[in-house]
């Protein structure tokens, strides 16, 4: 099972909003996945196999083992798809 968290500035809103379009993501593409939301700090010391957030806050969360991924948006579903979908499927493989 792949651990994901969303991040945002403040984990409230958009980050909840990206998880729920992962998570319907995952379950159409048959991918194993717990998903939660989180703001940009607490983020920093997540356990997990990929943080998914816009480029903005991307650059200060890359480094470590864990993978990240940008997203050019936090609702839309073909953007999110297009950005990330790759990215879970290797990560399914593994």
């Amino acid at each position: 099972m792949i651990k994901i968290v969303t991040v945002c500035g403040n984990g409230i809103g958009s980050s909840l909003m990206l998880k729920m379009k992962i998570e319907e993501i995952c379950e159409e593409q048959g991918i194993a996945a717990q998903v939660e939301s989180s703001d940009f700090n607490a983020a920093l010391g997540k356990d997990c196999d990929l943080l998914v957030t816009v480029k903005e806050l991307a650059s200060q969360l890359e480094g470590g083992k864990r993978r990240v991924a940008v997203i050019r948006s936090y609702i839309n579903k073909k953007k999110i798809i297009s950005d990330i979908l790759p990215v879970l499927q290797e990560l399914n493989q593994h």
